[in-house]
């Protein structure tokens, strides 16, 4: 696993960006894949999340992922739900210790954020769709009606695509240009014309300062890049997989 030295600083703070490895699937999903979304073996996945619930401190069944529709949604967990309970969001808050909070990644960026001094959590998983559509800032929003203070918050980036393999196509460029003509800074032209490259963690970092976070922490790691060390949906999509590992990334309150 990976952490951000940003939140490993904070008291009862655990959390985790989870890297492919040690787990117990196989294949294309070798081998901690921890997507229930995933047409890996139910039983590995299982044994997968134990585990990285194990590292967070926590018991399997109180590791809380969302289902996921790249939206800006947000929910709040005051108790474990089941994983035919998930609800439908793309981030999650909490003051409850003892509770895990987590996103599934394989490519879109994990952001995790803490309010140590409220015991408020976050996690969130800003894709393009939900960075755009302002996922971080409902997060952050989330956070301070549970007591958090977003200058005392912190947050933290983990692997994401980068923006040297993140090429996209003018109708992507024009749905940001459309929002604000601003956001044209973060693409660079591509090889193939028409297209640009995509700053995903830029963006990200972005809307992070704009919802008023003071501390972040970009871990700057690229899932596309590392096939050895990260899953990555657009990299197993060029080779022609049929399906693709998912990381979680989390983290708890202590008691």
């Amino acid at each position: 696993m990976l952490q951000a030295a940003a939140l490993s600083e904070l008291a009862r703070i655990r959390h985790a960006f989870f890297t492919r490895s040690g787990g117990v699937s196989q294949g294309v999903y070798a081998s901690l894949n921890g997507g229930v979304g995933s047409n890996d073996a139910p039983d590995k996945v299982a044994e997968n999340r134990a585990r990285m619930a194990v590292t967070l401190g926590v018991a399997p069944d109180l590791l809380l992922t969302a289902y996921q529709i790249h939206s800006p949604d947000v929910v709040v967990a005051d108790k474990p739900w089941t994983q035919g309970e998930r609800p439908r969001a793309d981030a999650i808050v909490t003051r409850t210790a003892g509770l895990a909070i987590g996103v599934s990644t394989a490519d879109c960026g994990p952001l995790l954020l803490a309010d140590a001094e409220a015991g408020v959590i976050g996690a969130a998983h800003a894709g393009w769709r939900g960075a755009l559509g302002g996922v971080i800032e409902g997060t952050v929003a989330a956070m301070e009606k549970l007591g958090a203070g977003r200058t005392r918050i912190v947050a933290a980036l983990g692997p994401t695509i980068r923006q040297p393999n993140y090429e996209v196509g003018p109708e992507f460029v024009e749905r940001f240009g459309t929002a604000d003509a601003g956001y044209l800074r973060f693409f660079a032209p591509a090889k193939r014309a028409g297209h640009a490259m995509f700053d995903l963690g830029g963006f990200i970092a972005d809307r992070v300062r704009f919802a008023g976070i003071a501390t972040f922490e970009d871990l700057g790691l690229c899932n596309y890049a590392e096939p050895e060390r990260f899953f990555s949906y657009r990299r197993m999509t060029q080779l022609g997989e049929a399906d693709y590992g998912r990381h979680i990334n989390a983290i708890a309150l202590s008691g």
